[in-house]
């Protein structure tokens, strides 16, 4: 956190060179880049559980999570009065988990252990305010010890003659690198080390289309739905199952599956202070997995600079055909996982958020805009909890 505080003091300097105003009453666009806004976000995560999935179904879930991310907008009008905006963010992860570590069974403490994920992205969008139009790329990375996924996206969005309506259509891919880090008991050559892992394809392709529309001053609503195609390795290498017989196997699952979620979001505005901002999404696979999220959040505005959100998000999912607990498959199953994030639970995650903006900076500090912090707690009906508090900076 202290890290996180420091990086924003050195920003100020930053906003002073872009802040200034580059467009003024009279309608003039400027095509000079402008600095829109910064955000930093830090959070801190921790779960428990009994259910690895390292370990073959059981076995401590155990793991705490650091992440910061920093992003960046600018914006700029060329000659044609087309709105040109400019997103960069960097996020690093660091994790620790002792169901990793299990990779090693016999180790004290293995290279598993831990890890960081380190993820940028970048994004590029050219709004036609006149015509309602918006037309976006973006290309991202992420990488950390045993995963390389590169990922690129192409959006347009049109507004409805009124502006009260807007249709998206977006398309993503990720091309991934598994590295088969396999149980150590499984490898065929027990002092493998890390530049001897072979790695292996992941390919996801996923087609998204929504609309919103504003109902009335005090209704809007959005409709989402969404097709992914997944191809490739899609097991974990690392996953144990254990069969009826005793003996140890690493997790085999197919090399596709398709996913269909649905969803709806409505936000209701009840009078000044109040907000009633609720979403359900519905999600099938051909792997058996049916999901249903239900979650609503309630913002209230306790003053014009403060207010507070609670919210709550229920969630339930069947399990998926090839799932089975420890010891239970049979050698004549062709695919078979003991994740329980397979498994058929129920899940409930509540908290409330609090956010603190004013007019001329939060706590008196120029372009300090806004800052909110969230907590969390979620819980499974198998027994597996967390809790997540996150901090929210942003400077405009």
């Amino acid at each position: 956190m202290k890290r996180i505080f420091l990086s924003a003091a050195c920003l100020f300097a930053l906003l002073q060179s872009f802040g200034q105003k580059n467009d003024d009453s009279t309608g003039f666009k400027s095509r000079k880049l402008k600095l829109e806004e910064i955000n930093l976000v830090s959070s801190y995560y921790t779960q428990d559980g009994n259910n690895s999935a390292v370990t073959g179904g059981i076995g401590t879930e155990k793991l705490t999570d650091i992440a910061n991310v920093f992003d960046i907008k600018l914006t700029r009008y060329d000659k044609k009065l087309r709105k040109h905006t400019f997103g960069a963010e960097i996020g690093i992860d660091h994790y620790t988990s002792a169901s990793s570590d299990k990779i090693d069974l016999k180790a004290n403490s293995s290279a598993s252990h831990a890890d960081t994920r380190f993820y940028p992205s970048f994004n590029w969008s050219i709004e036609n305010e006149t015509k309602g139009t918006i037309l976006g790329i973006g290309l991202s990375s992420s990488t950390e010890f045993d995963y390389q996924s590169y990922g690129a996206n192409i959006s347009f969005s049109k507004k409805t003659k009124n502006k009260n309506g807007e249709f998206t259509a977006k398309f993503q891919t990720y091309m991934d690198q598994v590295s088969l880090v396999l149980p150590v008991e499984l490898r065929t050559n027990g002092n493998q080390r890390e530049h001897d892992y072979p790695t292996t394809g992941r390919n996801t392709f996923a087609g998204s289309l929504s609309y919103s529309q504003i109902i009335n001053q005090s209704l809007q609503i959005m409709l989402l739905a969404d097709a992914v195609q997944q191809e490739g390795y899609l097991s974990l290498p690392f996953h144990r199952v254990y069969f009826n017989d005793a003996s140890v196997h690493q997790e085999n699952l197919p090399n596709n599956r398709f996913k269909i979620p649905l969803g709806f979001r409505a936000n209701y505005f009840l009078g000044d202070k109040f907000i009633i901002k609720t979403y359900y999404r519905y999600y099938k696979d051909d792997w058996g997995l049916v999901s249903n999220t239900a979650s609503i959040e309630v913002p209230v505005k306790i003053t014009p600079f403060l207010s507070v959100s609670p919210f709550y998000r229920f969630y339930n999912q069947t399990a998926i055909k090839y799932f089975a607990p420890y010891e239970t498959h049979t050698a004549a199953e062709q695919y078979y996982t003991s994740n329980y994030d397979l498994s058929r639970f129920n899940s409930n995650f509540l908290g409330a958020g609090i956010r603190i903006t004013h007019p001329k900076g939060v706590f008196g500090v120029q372009h300090f805009n806004m800052l909110e912090l969230r907590y969390g707690h979620y819980t499974k009906n198998n027994g597996m909890n967390s809790d997540i508090i996150s901090m929210n900076l942003k400077f405009k």
